[in-house]
């Protein structure tokens, strides 16, 4: 008799930690932030499907989701592949595609899609994954642009798929300087 009390504790115990193992290996790259900012990002960024816009920013024009978020792209990746997986994502989460340019936006046909690491699929501009920034917590903000963070820089998205003003910000590295460590 006694040994059953102490098998609901067990139980839950052990389907949390499972929970845990599992979730952070299938929810690595998926857009589920920490933070209630990167939640409201993550959040339009999967219901993006027609929401891509342009905005002007204090480092130029950019493309912002729905809500007005900025969208970022991270310098190591490449047209095929996204090289911020696991805790980056918490910061940097995916923009999930297929995307298209909001009604009357003129951005048509420099979208698509990479499938990521763990089989969802990322939208991508211009040959470029997208992200959001957990730290943009309101429209308008470009706080992730220029940063060095997670092996390498980060730059808002502009129409023309270059690079933005910096605003002060280093030059952007070679793909090889990864300290492995996210910067946070």
């Amino acid at each position: 008799m006694r040994n059953r009390w102490w098998a609901a504790p067990v139980l839950a115990a052990a389907v949390i930690g499972l929970a845990a193992c599992g979730g952070s290996s299938s929810s690595s790259s998926s857009t589920t932030p920490a933070s209630p900012a990167a939640a409201g990002s993550s959040s339009s960024s999967s219901g993006m499907a027609s929401g891509i816009k342009m905005t002007s920013t204090s480092v130029g024009t950019i493309l912002v989701n729905s809500s007005g978020h900025a969208i970022y792209w991270f310098a190591p990746d490449t047209a095929t592949k996204s090289n911020c997986n696991g805790s980056c994502t918490t910061y940097w989460p995916p923009v999930k595609g297929p995307v298209t340019a909001a009604a009357g936006v003129s951005l048509s046909g420099k979208f698509g899609t990479i499938t990521r690491a763990d089989g969802t699929i990322q939208a991508t501009y211009m040959g470029h994954p997208l992200y959001t920034y957990a730290g943009d917590s309101s429209a308008g903000m470009v706080g992730g642009n220029g940063k060095n963070l997670s092996g390498g820089y980060w730059w808002a998205m502009t129409p023309s798929g270059a690079k933005p003003k910096a605003g002060g910000a280093a030059p952007q590295p070679s793909t090889s300087t990864s300290s492995g460590g996210y910067g946070y």
